[in-house]
């Protein structure tokens, strides 16, 4: 792979056939981790790719990289990070959820491990729909203004969506429920060194 600003994406079936000598980090939360992943994926949240860049740019020395996300949005922004660094990875189209859509099983750490909860989409889905409904009503039995609330929230997503971005998932990523667990993030950088 070489590394170019527009991350070179694999179909589904190639990286399937592939699995087997590529590294495969996943740049979502721990507890969209945690609900299911490509066999032998790494976790490393998107918000800790350059904490991680010395391992990851080790691991693309021994072997290919692939980064996966839920889509394929995250997994894309962090292929352009680590071409900026001079490593190169490729994306996989889709992300998770063409890989469990064509049918490919998902691993999902032991019971005593999991931290699985709702997908990041699900989470800014559910916030951005709590918090138009709350300005609609602060709106009508508070004061007119507060309607601006729910203006303000819908203009999020049109910005979203035209720039293939998201403020409210940087938030939320933040949460406790979905960072990553020292210990985690620690074992992850440590399979890596050891490529």
């Amino acid at each position: 792979m070489t590394s170019s600003p527009n991350p070179v994406t694999l179909a589904t079936e190639q990286a399937r056939t592939r699995l087997h000598e590529l590294t495969v980090i996943d740049v979502r939360t721990p507890a969209e981790y945690a609900s299911g992943h490509l066999p032998g994926a790494l976790n490393i949240p998107l918000d800790h790719v350059r904490r991680a860049l010395p391992e990851i740019r080790h691991a693309s020395e021994q072997g290919d990289v692939l980064v996966v996300c839920a889509s394929g949005a995250r997994s894309e922004n962090a292929c352009k990070l680590l071409a900026e660094q001079g490593i190169p990875t490729a994306t996989l189209s889709g992300g998770t959820g063409a890989w469990a859509a064509e049918g490919h099983d998902l691993h999902t750490p032991a019971a005593c491990d999991t931290r699985a909860g709702w997908s990041m989409e699900r989470q800014v889905r559910f916030t951005a729909g709590t918090v138009v409904l709350l300005g609609l009503l602060l709106g009508l039995l508070v004061h007119p203004a507060l309607l601006l609330i729910s203006s303000g929230v819908a203009g999020g997503l049109v910005f979203s969506a035209l720039t293939n971005t998201c403020g409210m998932a940087a938030v939320l990523g933040k949460l406790p429920h979905n960072r990553p667990r020292t210990a985690d993030l620690d074992a992850a950088l440590a399979a890596l060194r050891s490529r």
